[in-house]
């Protein structure tokens, strides 16, 4: 597996290009004057953030864990699927390189299931089969507004299940999981009644995410680690904190039903994707990345920076966007980007300190 290992770091460097990009082009998005090329770099923002940098970083990570090399196809196609993204939004090939991606995930997590059957890992499979549908919907030219939830579902449901399978030292008794059952059946029937049933099926989803976020806040193992020290403490405040934000947008979701655009729907799609899911990638990523990188990374007090910054900043941004003061909404979004490069850039420094301490040992 030396090759394999010898083209992670690749693998990084096309998902944090997929990330600024990403940024960039929600900034410009959001009113920014800031300089763009290529011309349809700004409707790359969404796909940027979900497909090219996250579905190569989820992907990458059961890479790595399964130590199998035809699994590393799945970051590899999204990671250039992100450069073809960046190059030209309009091009067929983008959707179809995120395609093929998405089915060599949902291939690993087959796999992944015949090794070990339970709920956490059928759940998992089910948010890389929501990327794949995702994808296609969007292959087959369906308007984002109509496959953003696909995409949701592939973060929120791979979350929800590592959260489960992480959170199998409490053995919850059987009511408790199979209310977490009935609860990701409900999130994934309005997800599919979205398509003959765009608005009902948006707020049945919504729903769905309520009922995940209360589920989450009354049995994450978050609650009982938030009493502890240092990384374990740090990733409870992150992980409590981005259950809030699904709860928040399930709200907005049974509201207002299906959103088309605007800034009540830009409300409720960053209370997903950046509330809870950067939240989650705050918390994880100090975990995440050393497992990756095959490194031992030091925790520092100096992460909770970036994660206030990120709460504050949303809150701003959702407070402009309900309330429509749109200066305000535009300084919201411009300090969470900023955020998400903190963190980046407190990880980045993290690992050269980790490198520089392994190169000296061994000098």
């Amino acid at each position: 597996m030396e090759s394999s290992r010898s083209f992670k770091p690749l693998f990084i460097i096309l998902s944090i290009l997929a990330l600024l990009a990403a940024l960039w082009s929600g900034w410009i998005r959001l009113g920014w004057r800031f300089p763009y090329i290529p011309p349809t770099l700004p409707y790359s923002h969404g796909p940027l953030m979900v497909s090219a940098f996250l579905g190569t970083l989820i992907s990458l990570e059961r890479a790595v864990a399964l130590k199998k090399r035809w699994m590393y196809l799945a970051p590899l196609l999204s990671g250039l699927g992100g450069v073809a993204l960046i190059i030209n939004a309009t091009s067929l090939l983008v959707p179809l390189l995120f395609c093929l991606s998405s089915i060599i995930l949902v291939l690993i997590f087959i796999q992944i299931i015949q090794q070990h059957l339970a709920i956490h890992t059928v759940v998992m499979a089910l948010g890389s089969i929501s990327w794949l549908i995702g994808n296609l919907l969007w292959l087959n030219l369906w308007p984002f507004h109509r496959l953003v939830l696909w995409w949701a579902a592939f973060l929120v449901l791979t979350i929800a299940g590592e959260r489960l399978e992480l959170n199998r030292v409490l053995k919850h008794p059987k009511p408790v999981l199979y209310a977490f059952v009935v609860i990701i059946i409900i999130y994934l029937a309005g997800l599919i009644l979205t398509v003959p049933l765009f608005s009902f099926g948006t707020r049945v989803n919504s729903l769905g995410m309520i009922l995940l976020a209360i589920w989450l806040l009354r049995y994450d193992i978050a609650l009982r680690t938030i009493h502890l020290s240092e990384l374990p403490r740090y990733v409870a405040v992150c992980l409590i904190t981005g259950y809030f934000w699904l709860g928040f947008s399930g709200v907005l979701g049974v509201i207002y039903g299906g959103l088309i655009a605007g800034l009540t729907y830009d409300a409720f799609l960053h209370a997903i994707f950046v509330g809870f899911v950067i939240s989650m990638i705050f918390g994880h990523g100090p975990i995440i990345f050393p497992a990756i990188l095959s490194l031992s990374i030091k925790y520092t007090q100096a992460l909770y920076a970036p994660l206030i910054l990120l709460h504050i900043s949303l809150l701003i941004r959702v407070t402009g966007d309900l309330f429509r003061i749109f200066q305000i909404r535009l300084f919201g979004g411009l300090l969470n980007g900023i955020a998400i490069l903190l963190f980046l850039g407190i990880m980045a420094g993290q690992i050269a300190l980790s490198r520089r301490s392994i190169t000296i040992v061994n000098s």
